[in-house]
């Protein structure tokens, strides 16, 4: 049975996946902010069929306490064979455009932080020649918009890293998943309008999970997200520049 460390255990996507690994009977080790909300979602899985749920109260964004994260990980579940990363924000980008601090506080957040905790994963899993790491990125990070290029801008850099990351550990028999959802219907994007694009996190959450199971490289989720970002990567830039694509 597997054993599972998932960080930003608390958004919805990560709820999800950790559903499907709850009905295999997975150990699971649960770090997010909240105490209470883990609390709930522990009891859940529990019912679900883990086989184990403990929790840990972490903010993903101070990096000085990362590697007592990880650290109080293995000291309760004795190893790792997977590894979830699913934290994130989505700020706003008007505010980024007006405030450096802003900018590098989403940056942080959603790439820096990400980083480090891939890094201290990385030295771990490569050590013991196997294990499963996986991150939640978004098409986003595949090709600026106006509309979001700060938090684009991140997402893409975590893509080249993680690019970066498989190649290191493709010898060690390390598996290095990078998700790429589209439109997700979570909280984080309860402020947009919905459209026939957005997926429910339920759908995102099996797609993950089988993507960790079936180790595969890059995956887009939904799967025809694949198709419209490969048509969005192909338009030239003197004609994408003036599109606007929301």
């Amino acid at each position: 049975m597997a054993k599972i460390l998932i960080v930003g255990a608390t958004s919805a996507i990560a709820q999800e996946t950790a559903k499907c690994f709850a009905k295999d009977g997975a150990e699971l080790f649960l770090v997010a902010r909240s105490p209470e909300k883990m609390a709930v979602i522990a009891d859940d899985l529990k019912v679900r069929g883990a086989k184990s749920v403990e929790t840990f109260e972490f903010d993903a964004s101070d990096l000085h306490r990362h590697q007592e994260m990880f650290d109080a990980a293995l000291a309760t579940m004795g190893e790792l064979d997977m590894f979830l990363i699913a934290h994130g924000t989505l700020g706003s980008q008007k505010d980024c455009e007006e405030s450096v601090a802003e900018t590098l506080k989403e940056l942080n957040t959603n790439f820096t932080s990400v980083v480090s905790l891939l890094t201290i994963s990385a030295n771990y899993f490569e050590r013991r020649h196997q294990g499963v790491i996986a991150a939640i990125s978004s098409v986003a990070g595949d090709r600026g918009r106006k509309s979001n290029y700060v938090y684009g801008t991140a997402k893409g850099a975590v893509n080249l890293f993680l690019q970066g990351l498989r190649n290191r550990l493709a010898k060690s028999g390390v598996t290095v998943v990078t998700i790429k959802p589209g439109f997700v219907d979570t909280p984080m994007t309860a402020h947009l309008r919905k459209g026939l694009l957005f997926a429910k996190a339920s759908v995102v959450g099996e797609g993950v999970y089988q993507a960790m199971q079936q180790k595969r490289d890059i995956v887009y989720l939904p799967w025809f997200w694949g198709g419209i970002m490969l048509i969005i990567k192909a338009i030239p830039e003197r004609i994408y520049k003036n599109l606007s694509l929301g």
